[in-house]
């Protein structure tokens, strides 16, 4: 009879399994449509100096993978120091990151004063903690918000007003933007025309000041990770298209983050746009 109860549960336990396996909460693919294994994209990751996850701002499942990786790629290889950078930080935020994981301030200190996204607490804060934690950089890589509403505003020549220490938060100027590249392009398109180029600025100028982060936190012993919406580094525009214009030969490797109804049937197109492409389930619980 104890026998049977234990071959029983067994069997209900394979086939949960089974029942789960065919309808999975995500898959990747590289960028030729194939499916990969957690495994294989972790060693693909480890393989380059700079690693752009780009996610979904709301997919708990990207929010998960990002900290998974990070946690992983600071155990695979001892030889590269980790450095996590992150779009939801402004660059005149650095001091008060720095100050939080030196101790000098406390954690509600720190959340009161740092203009957090409204999901951070679910989203980021998770990545940020694993950061202090163990001892890694965490740097700040956004141009500040206000800069790049003043761009949409008023253009670029705005950013020649600024004082010297607002223009240290902002990629070197002047800033060269090519307002033909297809993401940007679709971005005007997608506005209707409204904000006319001053619309392309104001996210080039995001993407030159998180390249230009980037950079400077880089050399030959250190692996960047650095969070950011998938439009900042799809299809090797954006943030990609300004580390390669500042002339960085590192090596980069690009994350996309997509939704579809059946992962398993993802459309090839999409996959693509980025080295590796996680696919969520469309109804996969999302944090906002």
């Amino acid at each position: 009879m104890i026998r049977n109860s234990i071959l029983t549960a067994l069997l209900s336990l394979v086939l949960a399994v089974a029942v789960f396996a065919d309808k999975p909460a995500y898959l990747l693919y590289n960028a030729e449509g194939e499916q990969v294994s957690y495994s294989e994209f972790l060693e693909m990751a480890s393989a380059h100096e700079i690693i752009l996850f780009g996610e979904l701002h709301n997919s708990a499942i990207a929010h998960w993978l990002q900290l998974e990786l990070i946690r992983d790629l600071h155990q695979v290889d001892g030889s590269k120091e980790l450095v996590v950078g992150m779009e939801m930080f402004e660059r005149d935020q650095q001091t008060l990151i720095d100050e939080y994981f030196a101790g000098l301030i406390s954690r509600d200190r720190f959340e009161d004063e740092a203009r957090l996204w409204n999901n951070y607490r679910t989203d980021y804060r998770p990545v940020l903690e694993f950061a202090k934690e163990n001892d890694l950089q965490l740097a700040a890589t956004n141009i500040p918000r206000r800069y790049a509403s003043a761009v949409y505003g008023r253009g670029l020549a705005v950013l020649d007003e600024l004082s010297a220490e607002a223009k240290s938060w902002v990629a070197p100027l002047p800033i060269e933007v090519d307002t033909d590249l297809p993401g940007y392009r679709d971005i005007h398109e997608a506005a209707h025309g409204h904000g006319g180029d001053n619309l392309i600025y104001s996210q080039a100028v995001k993407d030159a000041t998180m390249a230009h982060s980037i950079l400077e936190f880089m050399d030959v012993d250190k692996q960047f990770v650095h969070l950011n919406g998938s439009y900042h580094s799809n299809n090797r525009e954006g943030i990609v298209w300004y580390l390669r214009h500042y002339e960085s030969e590192a090596s980069i490797f690009t994350i996309n983050t997509i939704t579809a109804e059946d992962p398993e049937s993802a459309d090839p197109e999409e996959l693509k746009a980025a080295d590796i492409t996680i696919v969520v389930h469309e109804r996969m619980t999302t944090t906002f």
